[in-house]
């Protein structure tokens, strides 16, 4: 590989990062929950209102991975964060520094905007990524176990607080 670039995804990247969630929904085995879509995709990163941002690694001409990150804030230190959603390369590409070039720009990124920290989620399963991480300075953290509330059980609770199944009042809502 002769150049590497990284780069912020455009309008005209959205079918190539819904290649990539696709590519990586395949890795993973989780193409069952597979839903994004080119609008909606396009809507959450570069709408009216983005929720998170994409950076692409371009091997040559050819794109060779994504990884998709949104800010965070942590009480605790008081200060900003970064989520890394996902990271992804592809097969052809991987152990030839694209993951390295992915997370070294984050971590300018997370530098240059003041964030004290980089979280992400591995699945347990993913030994080749858990060791590649470690190798990079990341410590598993045994001590939390992650959740999750999906859209129905958001819905559900939801629907209960404006019922006012759940009590509201000892707090004001926010709207």
């Amino acid at each position: 590989m002769n150049t590497l670039r990284i780069a912020s995804a455009t309008e005209a990247d959205i079918s190539e990062i819904l290649a990539l969630i696709q590519g990586l929904a395949i890795y993973e085995r989780l193409e069952g929950l597979m839903a994004a879509t080119k609008e909606n995709l396009r809507e959450a990163l570069l709408g009216e209102h983005p929720t998170a941002e994409v950076l692409l690694a371009f091997a040559e001409d050819e794109c060779a991975g994504f990884a998709v990150y949104f800010p965070t804030f942590c009480a605790m230190l008081g200060a900003p964060g970064m989520f890394l959603e996902n990271i992804f390369v592809k097969p052809e590409w991987r152990g030839m520094g694209v993951g390295e070039a992915l997370l070294g720009h984050l971590a300018v990124i997370a530098e240059e905007r003041g964030y004290m920290r980089i979280d992400w989620r591995c699945l347990v399963s993913n030994e080749p990524a858990i060791g590649f991480y470690t190798s990079q300075g990341a410590v598993a953290l045994s001590d939390w176990t992650g959740f999750r509330m999906d859209a129905a059980a958001i819905h559900d609770i939801s629907r209960k607080t404006q019922a006012k199944e759940i009590p509201t009042n000892l707090y004001e809502h926010a709207s």
